[in-house]
Formats: C-alpha cells, sequence, structure tokens
C-alpha cells in the first residue's frame, strides 16, 4: 500500500501549526519503534490529538476516523489523507480488514478506542476491544499514550507521554482491553 501524497505535503503544516501554535510537551518518544510497524492507541481529549500522533511519529499514521467525516468535499480530503473510515452504527468488518492490510504492510494505525472524547466532567470512556484484536491478530504492538492538558494557542499545557510497547498476549479481548483502559487510567491518574 502506497503512502498518500495529500499526507505527505500537509504533514510538514500540522508538525509546525503543533510545534510552534502549540507547543506540546512530548515525553517517551524513544518508545515509539523507527521502523518496525505499531499501533498508537489512547486516551481521546479533542480533534487536535492528532495532530500530536502525526508530530510525534516519523512514520504516516493513518487513522480509524468515524465515518462522518468522509462525507461531502471533505470526505475527499479526509480520504486521501490515509484514514479509515468506521461505520459505528453498522458493525462491519470493513474498516478492521484495511486496517489490518496497512500493518501487514509495515504501515502504522491510530485509535482512539474510546471512539469519541469524553464530555466536560468524564475522564475516560469504556474501550471497544478493536484495537487488541487488531493487534493480536496482526502481531503488532501497541504503543500507549495518554494526553493530558488543555489545548491553548502559544500556552497550551498539553502533554503527551509515550508508553513503553504493551503486547497482547490472549485471545480473550475484553479481559485484554480492561487491562490496556487500566493501564492507560493510572497513567491519566499519575
Amino acid at each position: 500500500m502506497k503512502s498518500s501524497i495529500l499526507y505527505k505535503i500537509v504533514r510538514p503544516f500540522i508538525v509546525f501549526y503543533t510545534k510552534v501554535l502549540l507547543r506540546p510537551k512530548f515525553i517517551g518518544l524513544e518508545n515509539i519503534p523507527k521502523d518496525n510497524n505499531y499501533i498508537l492507541a489512547g486516551n481521546h481529549t479533542n480533534n487536535l490529538d492528532c495532530f500530536l500522533l502525526i508530530t510525534a511519529s516519523k512514520k504516516d499514521v493513518h487513522f480509524l476516523a468515524k465515518y462522518e467525516l468522509f462525507k461531502g468535499i471533505k470526505g475527499l480530503f479526509f480520504g486521501n489523507m490515509g484514514l479509515i473510515p468506521v461505520d459505528r452504527k453498522n458493525h462491519t468488518t470493513k474498516a478492521f480488514n484495511k486496517a489490518l492490510k496497512y500493518l501487514e504492510s509495515n504501515k502504522v494505525i491510530g485509535i482512539f478506542p474510546e471512539g469519541t472524547y469524553p464530555k466536560k466532567g468524564e475522564k475516560l470512556l469504556g474501550f471497544k476491544t478493536g484495537v487488541v484484536k487488531l493487534s493480536k491478530m496482526s502481531d503488532t504492538d501497541i504503543i500507549p499514550f495518554v494526553i493530558k492538558g488543555k489545548y491553548r494557542f502559544f500556552f497550551c499545557s498539553v502533554t503527551i507521554e509515550f508508553l513503553k510497547p504493551y503486547k497482547v498476549k490472549s485471545d480473550n479481548y475484553d479481559k485484554e482491553i480492561d487491562n490496556f483502559r487500566k493501564l492507560i487510567l493510572k497513567n491519566l491518574e499519575d
């Protein structure tokens, strides 16, 4: 699978915007593999979270994104950025199979297992099992991340920490996703 030309064009602007205007703090970048495929997965706080992952990874990140983003003119943009549409109402295997093919082609997948970001006052929503199933079936490590803080131009207090690779060991996906969520929650509270 070829990388998106549009991603290559847009990425430098995203990195510039993130580093200059948002100024987040990155911790644990050494935990991100340089050559291997991997899955980036963690909590979701804002639409700008994707910018942090794109800036941190040297490889193209192919995000699983809600199907609604692919409607109309914006669909052309997101479709050509290498995003994978997920129909959250009709649970099909189409998005999962596409993500699996990307991983088999040594690509990087970005997933927010909550499926959306929490409303004000909520810390962390329930995680969907797709991320651990994808990891197990592709024998790919998950690079967990934790995002804390608030986005503001120039005075951003957002920190993203990349944790050590997480290996899914069993086919009990409910137990595995529970353990993975507990890991993220524990690091959110630290």
